[in-house]
Parts: C-alpha cells; sequence; structure tokens
C-alpha cells in the first residue's frame, strides 16, 4: 500500500527499519500505529515483538529485538496507542532488551520515554536514542479561521481507530495516480511515522488546536489538495475537542465520514452508544460551516474488514441506497471508490 506522501510538514527522520512493538494488546483498535505502519509502510518493518498476553498480530514475522537487529532493524517502535498513551510495566524489560540489542526506542504515546528511569539508565549505557515523535512543532499560533488558497479535505469519524488514517492515505494515493497536486497531511503520531511529517494534533494546548490545523495546511495553490487525517470524533466524550478544532482550522471543503458497522458503542467509553452517519454528517457541516461556508459530505468510508466480500458490497449497496452518497471501503478499492473519488472531486 505505499505512496508517495509529497510535501511534508515539521519533517522528521525516524531510524529505519522498524521492529514493531505489540505489548500485551488484545484489542486491535489500540494497536493502530503497528498495524499503520504494517499496511503503509512494510517495506519499512522487519518484523513484530509482542509479550506474554499479546493476542494481536500485523502478520509480520515475530522476531526478538536481536534477530531484528542481525535482519537490518535500526529502531523499535511503540505500536500500541491506548487510552491515555502510557507505558505499562509489563513492558519495560521488552523495551530495554531492545535498546541492549542496539535498536533506538520510537514512541508516539503521551508519556515521554526520558520520564521513565529504566529507558533512561539503559540509554545511557548503550549509547541508544529515546524519541517521542508525539511533539507539537514551536510556536504555534491560535486560529485566527481566515479562509485560505488551495482545496482541502477532511476524514471525520463516527469514533476512534476506525480507519480515518487509511482513508485519507488512500485518497492521497488514488490522487496522485490521477496526477492531482495533492499531500497528505498527517496528524496523528503513525501518520507522521508513515509520512516523515505532521503535527500531533493531541498533543497540541486547546487553545491552538485550530491553529495548529491552519499551519499544517497553509496556503496553495487553488489546484492543490491537502488530504488531512482526522483524529477523534466530535462525538466522542474525551476526544472532541481535538476533532472540533481540527474541523474548525482545516476548513474542509469535503469531508468523508469514516464508520465501522460493527462496532455500537464508543471505544473505551462503552457506555456511549456510536453516533449514526447521519448525526455525524449533520453535526459536522454546522460545526464546519463556520469556517468554511461551503463544507459538504463527499461521501462514506465504512471498515468492512470484518465481512466477506459479498456481505461487504451488499452492505455497502443498501448504504449508498439509503444514505444518497457514495459509499466505499478504500482498502477493498474498485467501482464503487473511484465514485467517492469522482464526487469529492466534482
Amino acid at each position: 500500500m505505499n505512496a508517495p506522501i509529497g510535501r511534508l510538514a515539521n519533517s522528521l527522520t525516524l531510524p529505519q527499519p522498524y521492529l514493531l512493538f505489540l505489548g500485551d494488546t488484545t484489542e486491535a483498535g489500540y494497536a493502530k500505529t503497528a498495524f499503520g505502519l504494517a499496511d503503509w509502510a512494510r517495506d519499512r518493518c522487519v518484523g513484530e515483538l509482542a509479550i506474554t498476553g499479546c493476542t494481536v498480530t500485523t502478520g509480520l514475522p515475530p522476531l526478538s529485538p536481536a534477530a531484528a537487529r542481525a535482519a537490518g532493524a535500526r529502531s523499535l517502535v511503540i505500536g500500541v496507542a491506548n487510552q491515555g498513551g502510557v507505558i505499562g510495566d509489563s513492558w519495560i524489560a521488552a523495551l530495554v532488551e531492545a535498546m541492549e540489542a542496539g535498536l533506538d526506542i520510537v514512541s508516539g504515546l503521551h508519556v515521554r520515554l526520558a520520564s521513565l528511569p529504566a529507558l533512561t539508565e539503559a540509554a545511557k549505557r548503550t549509547g541508544q536514542r529515546l524519541i517521542d515523535v508525539r511533539t507539537p512543532p514551536p510556536s504555534i499560533p491560535i486560529g485566527n479561521g481566515r479562509k485560505r488558497g488551495g482545496k482541502r479535505l477532511l476524514t471525520v469519524g463516527t469514533d476512534c481507530a476506525l480507519g480515518k488514517k487509511y482513508t485519507a492515505l488512500a485518497l492521497h494515493r488514488a490522487f496522485a495516480e490521477r496526477g492531482i497536486d495533492a499531500d497528505f497531511r498527517a496528524t496523528g503520531q503513525t501518520g507522521i511515522m508513515i509520512a516523515g511529517g505532521g503535527i500531533p494534533m493531541d498533543a497540541v494546548i486547546s487553545d491552538f488546536e485550530a491553529g495548529a490545523a491552519e499551519m499544517l495546511s497553509p496556503d496553495a495553490p487553488d489546484n492543490h489538495w491537502d488530504l488531512i487525517e482526522g483524529q477523534g470524533s466530535i462525538f466522542n466524550p474525551a476526544y472532541a475537542a481535538v476533532s472540533l478544532g481540527l474541523l474548525h482550522g482545516s476548513q474542509p471543503d469535503v469531508f468523508v465520514v469514516c464508520h465501522d458497522p460493527t462496532r455500537k458503542v464508543i471505544l473505551g467509553l462503552e457506555s456511549f452508544a456510536l453516533p449514526s452517519v447521519e448525526e455525524v454528517i449533520d453535526l459536522t457541516i454546522r460545526l464546519g460551516s463556520r469556517t468554511n461556508p461551503a463544507i459538504r459530505c463527499g461521501g462514506v468510508s465504512l471498515n468492512t474488514s470484518s465481512y466477506d466480500a459479498d456481505a461487504a458490497e451488499a452492505l455497502m449497496a443498501a448504504e449508498r441506497q439509503r444514505l444518497g452518497l457514495p459509499v466505499t471501503d478504500p482498502i477493498r478499492g474498485g467501482v464503487s471508490f473511484d465514485a467517492l473519488v469522482e464526487n469529492i472531486l466534482a
């Protein structure tokens, strides 16, 4: 699934190839960093490392840190994005082992690697680096709401971890194949690792969220598209602030709603029901029109990974009929995905 990403904002260089660390994760949604890198940067990944209790896999070869280093790996990437962005005590021994094997540690979690004494001691002893990706650039301005040149698309969701990044990346690849001038704009740790740049929106102070989105997607020629990776959901009680700041600051001309039809409740907040696609469309237009009165929904991206091909197509066809919009699974591609792209560009 690799595709050229284009011009980068806030670029960084990470030691590659990667060994992907899955920890003791049991929920695939919390291993989205590992899955994102395995799916979109597989040529930069040599294998995966799990510890006791882990029940998920990216399908990459399981390797010890020493075996990964021998295979060319230069860093271990923490592939988990759990609630609160914390490093579990059970992970420490594996991370230290990785440094002793000659691997730097790369993390996109909220907790800073250097805040953990066992890791700082191991880093000093081995000479390996502790690299935190979730670090916003300095001097982010507050948002001003000024209309900028160029065109913008934002992926939004009924919840977290259900396809916003994958949808933006798939659309970027489709635009590139059509010869359209476009950039993928990463807003989360996984996207930043894939693209080599971006702004981690959930690490930005709330007052500067909109300004960070404006900074990420600056003025551009009228025929240029920025395809902006969405974060969270404006319906998520925990993460709505990030989603709203990103919506206002990115001032999208078009948005695509991302949804997992098997999910009924908010991930990690199971007492809250998932909003409907229609609710997301309505509220996104009402809130997004504050900074772009011309905002419109381009279509719906469904995560049908748990369906077989026939069931997925039947579901998407029913949703197209019900919503009157293009509905597709970008990973499956095909005619329905082409229809989404054409409606966005219309």
